[in-house]
């Protein structure tokens, strides 16, 4: 009986690969090479390390700062702390960029003696509020009436538009980063009403480029909470409500209640103007939010899946207004919805 051939009894050698073997690995290569190019894509710009609720209270940490360091003192601020350039003035305060330690930082004064109680509200608010929402605070001096904050070269949130138009940034001008931005500017809303000091409504938002300006875009592209000099205190189980200022309000912005309601005939009087609550910044989420999403691919596919929940804000009754954490899930389930989607359309396109 002749014999069989060696490679025939013990089939292919080590060196041979069916065809459908290796279209097979092809194939799970661009699988692996897909999906880490959509987690690159999908993932938010990382947040920064620095937190500074990672420090004990009345102190801070920024930059490479390895250890926290005790706010400033008057002594300090006088001292250690150099203007260099004027960068902003409102009613209540004028910024400074300013150096301390080789470090940037925002040296706001005082504008005006007449509008000490607002500074030293929003003093105490910066000091009650340190956290991941809020700008970190760095020293005070109450005697020359100066707060000294972390600077965010960026500015506030209204140079968004702005600074998504330089090429540098086109990484990150897509819906889902703008949605994230939304989602932070909830997220801040829902903590100023469930903050350490009760609940507080943004008073400073009675038209959009106002709203925008009391927040700071950070190089993370993320939102912070800036200038908080009006933040009343709602409190319900006693019955102590909000008015945001002492002149009659106009316009689609501001919630219903917040106008006068007695009509034209009726000449305006503070006295007159019924109170409210804290639902008036719910009111404003969907306004605040389509600036955020801008106007670029996507940001109509995401406006049609917060329509409902965005109808639910501009009720006209406060109490059928959602919670900011309602909010806040809506847009979360909304962002992995259509990241699931995107994803599974990847895939199918394989």
């Amino acid at each position: 009986m002749e014999k069989q051939p060696q490679n025939s009894r013990r089939g292919l050698t080590p060196r041979e690969v069916p065809p459908a073997v290796g279209l097979l690995l092809i194939m799970a290569l661009m699988n692996t090479l897909l999906y880490l190019c959509l987690d690159h894509f999908f993932i938010a710009p990382q947040q920064s390390a620095v937190d500074p609720t990672h420090c004990p209270y009345g102190h801070f940490r920024i930059g490479q700062m390895k250890n926290c360091s005790p706010w400033l003192s008057c002594e300090e601020l006088r001292t250690e702390v150099r203007q260099l350039k004027r960068v902003g003035e409102g009613a209540v305060k004028r910024v400074f960029l300013s150096e301390w330690k080789e470090h940037k930082v925002a040296l706001s004064q005082l504008t005006s003696l007449e509008m000490k109680d607002d500074f030293l509200h929003g003093l105490q608010m910066l000091k009650s509020l340190q956290g991941t929402h809020v700008v970190t605070l760095l020293g005070y001096c109450e005697d020359d009436n100066t707060i000294l904050t972390e600077y965010h070269p960026l500015g506030s949130l209204s140079n968004l538009e702005e600074t998504l138009n330089l090429s540098k940034y086109q990484n990150v001008n897509t819906w889902q980063h703008r949605l994230e931005l939304a989602m932070d500017y909830v997220s801040i809303i829902n903590y100023l009403h469930h903050s350490p000091v009760g609940t507080r409504v943004m008073c400073d938002s009675n038209d959009l480029p106002k709203t925008l300006s009391q927040y700071l875009l950070t190089s993370n592209f993320s939102i912070l909470a800036n200038d908080l000099d009006a933040l009343p205190l709602v409190n319900h189980s006693s019955g102590m409500l909000v008015k945001c200022g002492h002149r009659e309000l106009h316009g689609d912005f501001v919630a219903p209640e917040q106008l006068w309601p007695y009509g034209e005939d009726v000449p305006f009087r503070d006295d007159l103007m019924p109170s409210y609550d804290e639902k008036i910044d719910i009111w404003k989420i969907p306004d605040i939010s389509s600036f955020l999403l801008g106007h670029i691919e996507g940001s109509d596919m995401v406006r049609f899946h917060l329509f409902d929940i965005h109808k639910a804000c501009k009720s006209q009754t406060p109490s059928e207004r959602p919670t900011a954490q309602d909010v806040l899930e809506t847009y979360r389930k909304v962002l992995d919805t259509l990241r699931d989607a995107m994803m599974s359309q990847a895939r199918e396109m394989l």
